[in-house]
């Protein structure tokens, strides 16, 4: 079995019961013990923590620029601990040996990406890149950070020894772009517990009404520039002058809020939209809504429309993520538009508006469509520690 030094930024692995730490206990479960080391700041008052053979750690840092830093000095520390008891295990005819099925694996080719090269690279083990993003994309190039970011991805793919991408448009845009990687990009989506939301009560309360609106609108999203919400408000000031109780609802939280705020009285929506800010639990949102809308410039896999289809609701999104392979046939289970195209978007609400029996098909198809592609978590979960595994291996 294999030793995992993991880096990452999902801070909800300090949260009891979340999904994503009782994912990674079932992950650690495959292999000999899984540390993961997870960006944080000193305010957050995050503690190290073990579940079983999953160790937690955050970095505790005094800014985001020590991000970096902090994370190498805790693997640093790890991984020599593991030589020291590597070393007191072989005899001494067998001299000091080597860091045995150990990898390090990233959850971006960026941020935590550079730390995990440095160990790597320092320690002479595996490390593999994960790609959650579709950093290629023309519309990622939106900020300094982000070109900062393709950068970094651009310096640190070609020397990762494994690649894990969440869809099959990533792999294409990967290979084609570093056609002399070390590896084969290999495709593993983002898992999503599709039996767990369809038996999910529809009836379970959002915490807020919406029964004033005769058809509701969901976006859930960050409420980030490349999320184009502000799409979705144009959009909606077109319907309302037909359909004037038509209702948009934002859950999501972000740097754009007071933007997206200020944009909803300038265009004089405020009886229109109610912002529910970030929620743990989408479902009973997708389950009372009457279309989910996704307006993103770029996605890397787009899991609230897996969410959305999985929970029976009908769904107008851009061609990103997901929505860019065959899963979503545009005018069978779903409306599929350019990214940035109002038009598209507008006309598609307005015929969901208008045809509820095209809302029933879309529904019916898309939910279909979900439970023939996805795989069941135990699969996942060997998947995921499969490719950790096939490092070693190679």
């Amino acid at each position: 079995m294999i030793k995992v030094l993991s880096i990452g930024t999902d801070r909800k692995l300090f949260e009891e019961n979340s999904a994503v730490l009782e994912r990674n206990i079932e992950y650690a479960s495959k292999m000999e013990e899984l540390h993961i080391i997870v960006f944080s700041l000193k305010r957050h008052h995050l503690k190290p923590r073990k579940v079983e053979n999953l160790h937690v750690y955050p970095t505790n840092s005094l800014s985001r620029i020590h991000y970096i830093f902090d994370a190498v000095k805790i693997g640093k520390r790890l991984i020599e601990n593991w030589k020291t008891k590597l070393r007191s295990e072989l005899s001494s005819t067998t001299g000091v040996g080597n860091l045995r099925d150990v990898v390090v694996s990233c959850q971006d080719p960026f941020e935590t990406g550079l730390p995990g090269y440095l160990l790597a690279n320092k320690f002479k083990i595996p490390l593999q890149l994960q790609l959650h993003t579709d950093f290629l994309s023309p519309n990622f190039k939106n900020s300094f950070l982000n070109i900062i970011r393709v950068m970094l991805a651009t310096f640190l793919i070609p020397r990762a020894e494994g690649l894990r991408v969440v869809n099959e448009s990533i792999k294409t845009s990967i290979k084609k772009k570093f056609p002399n990687l070390k590896t084969v990009p290999e495709v593993l989506p983002v898992f999503v517990d599709i039996e767990k939301i369809i038996n999910t009560d529809s009836m379970k309360d959002t915490g807020n009404s919406f029964t004033h609106f005769t058809f509701i609108i969901l976006v859930a999203s960050r409420l980030a520039k490349e999320k184009r919400i502000d799409i979705a408000l144009r959009v909606l000031k077109k319907v309302v002058e037909k359909y004037p109780k038509t209702g948009l609802v934002i859950a999501g939280d972000g740097e754009e809020k007071h933007y997206l705020n200020s944009l909803v009285k300038k265009l004089k929506l405020r009886n229109n939209v109610i912002f529910v800010g970030w929620q743990t639990d989408l479902v009973p949102y997708y389950k009372v809504a009457d279309t989910f809308l996704l307006t993103s410039e770029y996605e890397g896999y787009g899991m609230s429309l897996i969410e959305a289809g999985a929970s029976g609701c009908p769904i107008v999104t851009t061609k990103v993520g997901i929505a860019n392979t065959d899963l979503f046939k545009n005018g069978e289970n779903s409306f599929v538009c350019g990214t940035g195209d109002e038009k598209c978007i507008l006309e598609s609400i307005l015929k969901m508006i208008r045809d509820n029996s095209k809302r029933e098909l879309f529904k019916r198809e898309m939910q279909v469509s979900i439970k023939n592609a996805v795989i069941t978590k135990q699969e996942y979960v060997d998947k995921y520690a499969s490719l950790l595994e096939s490092l070693i291996r190679t």
